[in-house]
């Protein structure tokens, strides 16, 4: 009776109810929707690499190892003699090895060296392998697969021919024109750093240096293409080598015996502890969205409180009939906390309506104009406690018109019973 009565109320009063249902909505839509984008971007940030057992490159720290070779952020400061990576990759403890090679960019865009065994082990997410939207892997010595982000910015095509730049600025004079590549592939987006990257064979990255010393071409040594194809084009270096083990359990084995070399220094980390280390670093602007969307939630909470102590002047009469009726102050008040608990439970269902929703319509989008890879899934633990504190502050902000219309029948008795 009292939920039947509270909701013919509520829709009596059906536009400022529904003006306040919305408001809580969108303020519950942002606040879990944040949530949700928090907890999966610290997943999706974890799962940037998620099939390597360790990341392995010249002695640096942890972090800056992880910055470069995945992120593609920063220089090393040194790197792997090739002889290193070959007896690296000829130990019967390691499956697989990628190897990787930066320096170079394209108009603002690192250019990654590598193998076709990148795009045969390399994995992200849940374990999900590189996908092509376009063409295929690398099919000649200047052939060039390009990330998502890179396709779409600069608007490459397969077939299309491209320059690379000496240096990982976003302008650079000193330009591999003698030496262009050709897209043979382009990526699906990732939500990874592969997106803005051009992947080039690690050959076709030592042809464009032939000719060159300290980062300066001498004059009258640039090579033609055919002439670089009957060129020695071995590696002297790589940058960080990806690798899978055998077994995991090697893993800690093999990480100590590598950074404990003394003749070759070098520096094994394992992904997930690296990546744990440099989340502590990003996670302060997470926390401070959370703020930001915390308090439009209490917005949308004010403005529900400020339509029912808007209302209740306009409830006198009502309240009365309901006092004439026989009603009790307090089921007068207990009317009025239902109608805010109902208000705030609705808006919670259509807000989660809304964000699973708008996350269905937007995920594609997203992964291809942000790099931000969302699937709607159920509610987490954190974001079934959210939902609670978003009941408890609704039944909290009835709080004060029901103590105001238990008093305004309280009054109405004691003037009838005078």
């Amino acid at each position: 009776m009292l939920i039947r009565l509270a909701l013919r109320s509520l829709a009596s009063r059906r536009a400022s109810a529904l003006l306040t249902l919305f408001t809580l909505a969108l303020s519950t839509a942002l606040l879990l929707g944040v949530q949700q984008i928090r907890e999966q971007s610290r997943l999706s940030f974890f799962d940037t690499v998620s099939g390597t057992d360790l990341i392995v490159g010249a002695r640096s720290g942890p972090v800056q190892l992880l910055l470069y070779s995945v992120f593609h952020i920063g220089s090393a400061t040194s790197n792997i003699r090739w002889s290193s990576y070959e007896a690296l990759s000829d130990d019967p403890r390691i499956a697989w090895t990628v190897p990787l090679s930066l320096g170079d960019s394209h108009r603002g865009y690192r250019v990654v060296g590598t193998h076709n065994s990148l795009f045969e082990h390399y994995r992200y997410g849940a374990k999900q392998p590189l996908e092509f939207a376009q063409g295929g892997p690398l099919n000649d010595l200047f052939s060039v697969v390009i990330g998502a982000e890179v396709a779409r910015e600069l608007g490459y095509n397969l077939d299309d021919r491209l320059v690379i730049a000496h240096g990982a600025g976003n302008t650079s004079f000193k330009r591999h024109d003698n030496l262009p590549f050709k897209v043979s592939g382009i990526l699906t987006a990732t939500g990874t750093p592969l997106d803005r990257a051009l992947l080039v064979s690690l050959e076709g990255l030592e042809a464009v240096h032939l000719g060159w010393r300290a980062g300066i071409p001498l004059p009258g040594m640039q090579v033609t293409p055919e002439q670089a194809r009957k060129r020695n084009l071995t590696p002297r270096e790589v940058t960080a080598v990806l690798v899978g083990l055998e077994s995991r359990l090697q893993t800690f084995h093999l990480q100590r015996e590598l950074n404990n070399r003394r003749d070759d220094p070098l520096t094994a980390v394992l992904p997930g502890v690296a990546l744990q280390e440099l989340w502590q670093v990003v996670s302060v602007a997470e926390k401070a969205l959370l703020a930001v969307s915390g308090a439009a939630l209490l917005i949308g909470l004010c403005g529900m409180l400020a339509v029912l102590l808007s209302g209740m002047q306009q409830r006198r009469h009502e309240i009365a009939v309901l006092r004439a009726l026989g009603a009790s102050p307090l089921r007068i008040a207990s009317l009025l906390m239902t109608e805010s608990l109902l208000l705030t439970l609705s808006g919670l269902l259509l807000g989660l309506l809304l964000l699973w929703g708008g996350m269905t319509l937007l995920q594609q989008p997203l992964l291809d104009l942000f790099g931000l890879r969302l699937v709607p899934a159920k509610l987490s633990p954190e974001q079934w406690a959210l939902g609670g504190i978003i009941l408890m502050l609704g039944l909290l902000s009835g709080l004060i018109p029901a103590l105001m219309a238990y008093r305004m029948a309280l009054a109405n008795s004691l003037i009838r019973r005078n």
